[in-house]
Parts: C-alpha cells; structure tokens; sequence
C-alpha cells in the first residue's frame, strides 16, 4: 500500500509517513512510573495524539498496564451543562475504550451517578476493576471550557490520593494550551490564570519540532517508496524555512509530491520548496487559517506587531509570552532579542499585517 505525507489528524503506520512517534516526549514512562499526572501542550498538527496514541499501546503491550487515549471534545457543547458534558464524554469514552483495548482490559458497566461526578467514579471503578494499573491520557481537554471543565479537572484532582488501587496511576492531560490558559468565563478574565483545579501536575510538557535529521528520515521515507530523490539542499531548505514544525514541513512534501512534481523520476529541488511554500501561504489551509485566528487575540497581537514592526516591545507577561513560544511564534535568542523562530510562520505573519494593516514590517526587535 502506498504512503503519503499527512496534514490532518493522527498519522497511521500503514498510509502515512511518520517518525517514532514518541522520540519527541523522552521521559513519559518514568514519569507514569512514579505515578505522576502531567500535562502536555503544543499547537495543533504537531504530533500530540499520535504519540499519545502510540505510547497507551506501548504500555498495554508491555503487559504492565491498562493504557489507553481519550477525548473529551464531545463535552465541548456543554461548558454550563455538567451532567450533559459528563454522559456526552463517558459514551464516547466507552466507544474509544471498545475498539482500542481488548475485551478484559475494558471497564465495568458505569452507573447513573450524580452530576459532578461522573468521570471520577467512573475512573474509580475501573481503576479497581482493571487487572493492571490504569494509565489515561486526555485529549482535547482544552476544547472544554467554564463549568464543565473546572468540574472534571477538580474530579481528577479529588480523588487523585486515591491512586493507583482506586484512581488512575498517572493521568495526562493533552491539549493546546497549559493549564493556566484553559478558558473560563467570569473572575475577569477569559482565562483560568491559575493551576489550581489541577495543582497535582509535576511537569507541562510541549513536543518539540523535528530536528535536521528528522526532517531528512521523514523525506528520506518517500524516497525509499518511489524512487524520488529530494536533493540535499531542497531538505535543507524545507528545515531552514519551517524549523521542523511538523505540519509545515508534511505539508511542504505533500503539496510538492502530490500536485508539482507527480513524475516520481524527478527530483525534488530548492525551486519545489520555495514554490509550495508560496503556494500554502497563499492558499491558507486548516493550520494556518487556525494560526490566522490566534493572531487576532489580543494577547498575541500585542507582542507579534511589535517584534515584526522592529517595534519597542510593551510590558507583557510571562504567561503570555510563553503562550506564544507555545504557538511557535515566538522565540528568545542569548542576545535577548525576540523574534519569529520560523520564516515560514513570520512571512505569514508579515503578509497578515500587511493586508489588515497596510503597514511593511521589519522583523525583530531588541528587549532587556
């Protein structure tokens, strides 16, 4: 069966090129070991559900767990709804459950509990019930937002002694943002600001971008498929302009292999890269039409216009600035100077303002 390079959702071994999927998150089994609870943050199109995904069939097959990803992305409708948010997740859960682990791993029939609840008795249950300490990694949780997630973070904070005999060994929690930037109504602000619903995390973790090497493995796959070369200097090019975001670096090969260059005795040269990265810039998909709403918060604006304006950086927070690491529009060189890390991301960026703005941009800017 042929592979392709992917830009949307979890790869799949079988019709996707891919790199081990957990090389970029060392240090999550001693962690589960200690019966630790983390959180793990990056932006969308990284890798964060493939790795995930890999990882809870990982530690099943070891035989030493009960491991296993779930979403709560269907409780996303029900942010003042409790009840609602709880019976939406735990049916999807069960749906989940039943086609990623075998018959006498999956948890006991969960009763009709109070709302409030739910998800923590649930969890309690087959914690007991499961022959191996259970290990639950939750994606989407910052899909859900006000009553129902501080609901279900409490529920995990609660009874969180309780592990790993009656509660889950190690939990963790998958998303976009850190703990402090889940979103909230009400207290002033449209954040949590606080890591207090989840105070039991030891660590936030982000999955870095694919290194130098890394890139060349992934294109080097779609040369051990085909045939088709990509020269060194168009490898090189493709890391120098997306710094190895992974979306980036699929998406450059995808739009190059798929529709510039389909004869597969052709190599694949620096002119290719640079034409699909116009290409993808001008067309604006999924990943930078998401990177395009982030650029409208204020937070964010805030420092971006400054850095790309060759501005006077205003007072900003740590958090908000951290936020921006996050997304990968921002980085800090020992000079002390900010900046945008990749130059895929910043001419984006730049021709953003320039639209909105009417204004040319320099492209960093000196802070103390």
């Amino acid at each position: 069966m042929p592979r392709w390079f992917n830009t949307a959702g979890p790869c799949q071994a079988d019709i996707h090129y891919l790199l081990p999927p957990t090389l970029r998150l060392p240090g999550l089994e001693r962690l589960i070991a200690q019966r630790n609870y983390f959180v793990i943050h990056a932006p969308r199109q990284v890798g964060k559900t493939t790795a995930m995904l890999a990882l809870a069939k990982q530690l099943t097959d070891s035989g030493k767990y009960t491991a296993v990803m779930l979403s709560v992305e269907v409780g996303a409708p029900f942010s003042q709804d409790i009840a609602g948010a709880e019976e939406a997740i735990l049916a999807a859960w069960r749906r989940a459950i039943s086609i990623r682990l075998p018959q006498e791993l999956q948890p006991p029939a969960w009763p009709s509990l109070e709302s409030g609840q739910r998800i923590g008795d649930a969890l309690s249950l087959w914690a007991q019930a499961s022959p191996h300490p259970l290990v639950i990694f939750i994606d989407e949780i910052d899909a859900l937002q006000d009553q129902a997630l501080i609901s279900i973070l409490r529920q995990l904070r609660d009874a969180y002694p309780n592990r790993p005999k009656a509660f889950p060994q190690s939990v963790g929690l998958i998303g976009l943002r850190d703990v402090r930037d889940y979103k909230v109504a009400g207290g002033g602000s449209d954040r949590l600001n606080t890591s207090s619903p989840f105070n039991i995390k030891v660590r936030s973790l982000t999955l870095r971008n694919f290194n130098a090497e890394e890139v060349a493995e992934l294109y080097a796959q779609h040369t051990e498929d085909t045939g088709q070369v990509f020269t060194p200097e168009a490898t090189a090019l493709a890391f120098e302009l997306t710094q190895g975001q992974p979306w980036l670096v699929n998406a450059l090969a995808k739009e190059i292999v798929e529709e510039l260059v389909t004869d597969e005795s052709i190599a694949i040269t620096e002119n290719h890269i640079l034409e699909a990265k116009e290409i993808l810039i001008k067309r604006q998909d999924t990943h930078l039409d998401s990177l395009a709403e982030r650029l409208r918060e204020n937070r964010v604006k805030a420092i971006i216009e400054p850095i790309l304006a060759g501005q006077e950086l205003p007072e900003s927070s740590n958090d908000d600035r951290q936020y921006l690491v996050d997304l990968g529009l921002l980085k800090r060189d020992p000079a002390g100077v900010w900046s945008s890390p990749i130059r895929f991301i910043e001419k984006f960026c730049r021709e953003f303002w320039c639209k909105a703005h009417r204004i040319v941009y320099r492209l960093s800017v000196r802070v103390g």
